[in-house]
């Protein structure tokens, strides 16, 4: 697999990669921006957005906090979202969409943008919702290519309160602003949108779960949860830690469904001494 973009690797900017072709879909456009891409031996920083999220959304906290820490940072937006290839308007996800992300979507851009398997081992993921599902996906599917990770509101299974603030936003989507200002975000804002609230609020994504995948993380793991999220319960992160041998919780006051926006202090601290802690350890 080789880039196609026209950026460098050292190029901080928003850039374009094509990952090959497959049977489905034909080849893919990843959007992706490196951060602080001139400390090059620094350790690297993988950010996964939630499910309505994109490279611009994040916004500055990606960067913020890579400066914290001294690393290197990669953020991207999956297929479907921003300016990566949007979802055909005819195709629905499937249940294990999230499975697809991390098993082979993933890997391949890792590959695409040169990051090695020593890189890898090195290499931290940082993912947000859905992102933080897929996040412990790629933990439990390549256990020897990962230093840590930090699961923010991350799903491992279906809550009703999830399903019913699903739906809640397919509402305001249709009848709010709430379009217009994701279309700000997304090239095809439709695609972006019922991709995620289709799938979710599907009958056959109702028994979806990742929890028996759980027992195949061997990395140190941060969960993290606001106590006011709508969109999942302290459940999800309390079964993180009762199958995952090396797992920390942080649960914050006053913060709802995004915590980077919600309460980004706490967070920050939350996650710079966890990555610390970590990364001495590995030296010692």
């Amino acid at each position: 697999m080789s880039e196609t973009a026209t950026k460098s690797r050292d190029d901080a900017k928003s850039a374009l990669i094509a990952l090959p072709a497959n049977a489905q879909r034909g080849a893919l456009t990843i959007e992706y921006r490196w951060l602080n891409a001139h400390r090059a031996d620094a350790p690297l920083a993988v950010f996964l957005h939630e499910g309505l999220g994109s490279v611009a959304m994040w916004k500055d906290w990606p960067q913020t906090l890579c400066d914290r820490l001294g690393m290197r940072g990669l953020v991207y937006s999956r297929p479907g979202y921003g300016r990566s290839t949007p979802r055909p308007r005819d195709v629905k996800l499937p249940v294990d969409f999230m499975s697809l992300q991390a098993r082979d979507v993933l890997p391949a851009l890792l590959d695409a943008l040169g990051v090695s398997a020593v890189e890898r081992q090195c290499m931290w993921l940082i993912g947000h919702s859905d992102g933080g599902s897929i996040t412990l996906l790629y933990a439990a599917a390549f256990p020897d290519a990962l230093a840590g990770a930090v699961v923010i509101a991350p799903h491992v299974f279906v809550e009703d309160i999830s399903v019913a603030s699903i739906a809640e936003a397919k509402t305001a989507y249709e009848q709010t602003d709430l379009r217009s200002k994701l279309a700000r975000h997304h090239d095809d804002v439709d695609s972006a949108f019922y991709g995620w609230n289709d799938v979710w609020l599907s009958a056959a994504f109702r028994s979806w779960s990742i929890v028996d995948e759980l027992g195949g993380i061997r990395c140190p793991l941060l969960a993290v949860q606001g106590h006011d999220d709508h969109y999942g319960t302290m459940a999800q992160i309390e079964t993180i830690a009762q199958r995952v041998a090396r797992a920390q919780l942080a649960k914050l006051d006053h913060c709802g469904h995004s915590p980077h926006r919600d309460a980004p202090q706490a967070l920050n601290e939350a996650i710079v001494q966890f990555i610390e802690v970590h990364s001495d350890s590995m030296r010692t």
